[in-house]
């Protein structure tokens, strides 16, 4: 098997990722297209695994630790995107800059302490 294959599928795999991560706005999309680097990157250790022809298959054990990882980081990215879904009513990469919730000062004036709307 020629290792140039895999390796330029992969190459491929990886560029579509980083464009993704970079151009899209929709943070589901963006967890997405960091799932899509990750395969690539499984996909060269497999390839290099293969064509090294390792007799421990170290490259396929670090696959299953990547394809663990990334399951776990699936998990929690899509927990914490609901939480700012919830919150904020968007996924919008761009209109989440601060996270922190706004605090208004409670206004002396008023008799119940609110502050101004």
């Amino acid at each position: 098997m020629h290792v140039v294959y895999p390796v330029v599928v992969s190459a491929l795999l990886f560029s579509i990722g980083v464009y993704g991560v970079l151009a899209r706005r929709n943070a589901i999309l963006v967890l997405m297209s960091v799932e899509l680097m990750l395969n690539a990157v499984n996909l060269n250790l497999v390839a290099f695994d293969v064509w090294l022809r390792d007799r421990l298959h170290g490259g396929q054990v670090l696959t299953l630790f990547v394809i663990v990882i990334a399951a776990a980081e699936v998990g929690l990215g899509l927990a914490i995107v609901l939480a700012v879904f919830r919150t904020r009513r968007t996924v919008d990469v761009d209109r989440l800059r601060a996270l922190a919730e706004v605090v208004r000062a409670p206004d002396p004036g008023r008799p119940d302490g609110e502050g101004a709307s």
